[in-house]
């Protein structure tokens, strides 16, 4: 069965890629708006720790919407929950038999409800998979390090290859650098280097 998951290159979705690939053929899947080549970061990740990959681009307009939503709102998650909405939409359309993400039990955002999954599965006969959504942040952090050679640090020095770049990127352009730290809280991101 194939299975596409939404992947960024961090800790959570290849950790999610791990748990599924029993089951799955799994293939890696960065949305991205064509804004930056961030997505490339994503792939290099991928190959890494040895899955097949693909960069969906995304409608740029669903960026533009979610920048609004952040400019609006002065924090990132209801645009950020927009995109990741959307992303899952685009890879639900593809040729598969599951789609999944990277989300854990205690994410603010994104996150995926039940009725939103459902609907999600219904209209696109496919299966929705979130297998951290059991997980809390220290058991997904103690299977990485068990699992996983991550690098860990400040968004804006680690390689980042999910829209959440793209979205910093295309806030920065139209509303300049400081904008970027009026919107997005400062916080660590993490890139997985390999397997251990």
């Amino acid at each position: 069965m194939d299975l596409a998951l939404l992947y960024s290159g961090g800790k959570d979705s290849t950790l999610a890629a791990l748990v599924l690939e029993r089951f799955y053929d799994v293939t890696l899947v960065t949305a991205h708006f064509g804004v930056t080549d961030a997505w490339q970061h994503a792939r290099d990740a991928a190959d890494a720790a040895g899955f097949d990959f693909r960069a969906l681009e995304l409608d740029p307009d669903v960026a533009d919407d979610a920048v609004e939503k952040m400019r609006t709102d002065g924090y990132p998650r209801n645009g950020i929950q927009h995109v990741h909405e959307h992303a899952l939409e685009a890879v639900a359309a593809l040729d598969v038999d599951a789609v999944a993400d990277g989300t854990r039990r205690d994410d603010r955002v994104p996150t995926v409800s039940r009725a939103q999954a459902q609907s999600l599965e219904d209209r696109h006969d496919v299966d929705y998979l979130s297998p951290l959504s059991g997980f809390g942040r220290g058991a997904v952090d103690r299977l990485v390090n068990a699992e996983l050679d991550v690098e860990v640090g400040p968004s804006e020095e680690i390689p980042r290859s999910d829209y959440e770049a793209e979205l910093r990127a295309v806030l920065a352009d139209e509303d300049g650098e400081d904008a970027i730290r009026d919107v997005f809280p400062d916080h660590d991101q993490t890139y997985v280097h390999g397997l251990r």
